[in-house]
């Protein structure tokens, strides 16, 4: 039987969710991975300049500003689109973190392939999963697993991008439904999609969090006379994009659109946007990965066995970013089956940080790649480039890191006076990726009183650290490490715990957005130290600290603390590693993932 729309605040509890007795769970790694190898050998070798589906023939869909379509065409015949629904009306998706083990071979290719096909649908029906009727709930799944398309046409935001601007309004009509009237002017896939999410105005003022519901219509059923589109827009990027204006003159739409209640429009968004975070963070870390794998090739031009040592640094620092990106993305990623009510935070820590991570590392592979002089056939610089033009436009740059911070704000005082120091460490299996989990439940999603679980591993791997501070070698420089960032996290405490409750200042002060993004990070190193930690012996290079060092390293210089030099050691075990796996076509990831390049 499907289950009823659990609404907001009915899944609070802070006691982890555990995995369903019986079959199945312990498959789901080894059959998204499997269904992973299998598009990343469709889509091929994306350096081979004559693969239909490589960089250079997605670079030239780019530069005629238009998507992909062979390569949308194969996706669509391979039901990719499955991975998006619900394991319950017959799709593939589980959990969220291997959803992103599912997608990662489109986002290597290319960013603007992978929301433009896809991921932008899952944003959509979202708001379906997590309170849609069982009819529209079938319908939704029906529309993806058939081939079909679905988009958002968000709420307005004052401060964000454009296709957050312009709203609508849907007022009630006489004999139920509503009257739906507004227009948007950048809204992806909009002449494209079968199916429109609509976030429109039902209430009166901006700051009532009830002001706004949420609408499912399917274009092909409203009048013709009462939608108008709009030419696509000339945006910049991603020039691939299809992006256009939609407009509704007072068009009527039956009271079955209404998915939840109406006015839960906000909630509806907050609950399932904290997915949508860790998602975009997870899938983008495969992109930049390309682009490493790109940049080392370059470096080993030439016969060398190994890059040149002016290049050691800036290479084994973006592969030490690129795990803890991986890391802190992932820890998100299953956190949302663990404790679905109360991940809220979480996940706008890993997306405020992992693309300030991003493109950091893109900056430094800029100049490797400069440097190198990588052959002119050769397409990564160009994938480079593109990459750091589309990264803001993908909700990666200013608006999406704003919008983050509003989220971490608010909640510095609680987290303070209710979490950090006294949080039990989270379970095991949120850092152990072969570790059983429940399914991800879009209907258990909450906005409660956030857990903050990464800052909780931080501390307990430094207490079980303590005893080799003293120790010589990358062992004693990873404790010594962690102790810094303990202190940096006692500070952060002693801070926030003195600030006023939400809703108590005018104001946000400008001090507050430092502190957020201090925390940030110390969340980011608790998931490096536990990652490491819950390693089983299986990968050698993960097992030792030597990449958790210098993952850590770079951190605490972000935050400008003391944290010395890492041992030489343990940039030489990662270049090694670095090295290794470019020869061997192996990802840049954490599950080491393997590449058909």
């Amino acid at each position: 039987m499907t289950k009823e729309p659990i609404h907001p605040g009915t899944a609070t509890s802070g006691v982890p969710r555990t995995a369903p007795a019986g079959g199945g769970h312990h498959d789901d790694t080894r059959d998204a991975r499997r269904r992973a190898a299998r598009l990343d050998t469709l889509l091929g070798d994306p350096f081979d300049p004559a693969n239909p589906h490589g960089l250079r023939a997605l670079l030239a869909a780019d530069d005629a500003r238009e998507p992909p379509h062979v390569t949308e065409e194969l996706l669509t015949s391979r039901h990719t689109a499955a991975e998006f629904v619900p394991l319950e009306h017959g799709g593939r998706l589980t959990r969220a973190d291997l959803l992103v083990t599912a997608l990662r071979p489109v986002f290597r290719r290319d960013l603007t392939l992978g929301f433009g096909f896809g991921i932008t649908s899952l944003f959509a029906v979202s708001a379906v999963w997590a309170a849609g009727t069982p009819q529209q709930r079938r319908q939704s799944a029906r529309l993806l697993l058939g081939g079909g398309r679905a988009t958002i046409v968000h709420h307005h935001m004052a401060h964000a991008n454009a296709v957050l601007r312009d709203e609508l309004r849907a007022h009630p009509a006489p004999g139920g439904g509503f009257r739906l009237e507004g227009r948007k002017d950048a809204v992806i896939n909009a002449a494209r999609a079968d199916s429109h999410v609509v976030y429109a105005r039902t209430g009166a003022p901006d700051d009532d969090p009830h002001s706004h519901s949420v609408l499912l219509l399917d274009p092909a059923a409203l009048p013709a006379d009462r939608v108008r589109h709009h030419p696509r827009l000339p945006q910049v990027a991603p020039r691939g994009a299809h992006l256009s204006g939609i407009e509704f003159l007072d068009c009527p739409v039956p009271p079955q659109a209404l998915v939840g209640r109406q006015g839960e429009g906000i909630p509806l968004a907050v609950r399932t946007v904290q997915v949508n975070r860790a998602l975009v963070s997870g899938l983008v870390i495969g992109t930049v990965d390309t682009v490493l794998h790109a940049t080392v090739r370059a470096a080993l031009t030439g016969g060398r066995t190994r890059p040149a040592r002016r290049w050691h640094t800036p290479l084994t620092g973006v592969f030490a970013d690129l795990l803890a990106c991986d890391a802190m993305a992932t820890a998100a990623l299953r956190s949302l089956s663990l404790f679905p009510a109360q991940t809220h935070a979480t996940a706008a820590a890993v997306k405020y940080v992992v693309p300030d991570l991003l493109r950091e590392c893109l900056s430094e592979l800029q100049c490797v790649l400069g440097s190198a002089g990588p052959d002119p056939a050769d397409p990564a610089g160009e994938a480079l480039g593109r990459l750091v033009r589309d990264l803001p436009a993908a909700g990666l740059g200013h608006a999406g890191a704003a919008a983050c911070q509003a989220v971490i704000i608010p909640q510095l005082p609680s987290l303070a006076r209710h979490s950090w120091f006294t949080e039990p460490e989270p379970p095991p299996e949120l850092f152990r990726p072969a570790a059983r989990l429940p399914h991800l439940d879009y209907r258990l999603l909450g906005i409660a009183e956030s857990r903050d679980v990464l800052t909780a591993a931080l501390t307990g791997a430094a207490t079980r650290l303590a005893d080799t501070h003293d120790t010589p070698g990358p062992r004693g420089a990873l404790a010594r490490l962690a102790k810094t960032l303990v202190g940096e996290l006692r500070a952060l405490h002693e801070r926030c715990r003195t600030l006023p409750p939400p809703g108590t200042a005018t104001r946000v002060h400008p001090s507050l957005y430092a502190l957020s993004a201090r925390y940030a990070l110390v969340a980011a190193a608790g998931a490096v130290l536990a990652t490491w930690e819950a390693q089983d012996g299986s990968d050698p290079f993960l097992s030792e600290p030597a990449w958790a060092v210098l993952a850590l390293t770079r951190l605490a210089g972000r935050l400008g603390l003391t944290a010395g030099e890492p041992p030489e050691s343990c940039r030489q075990q990662v270049l090694q590693e670095l090295v290794r796996r470019c020869r061997t076509a192996t990802g840049y990831d954490l599950a080491a993932t393997p590449c058909p390049w």
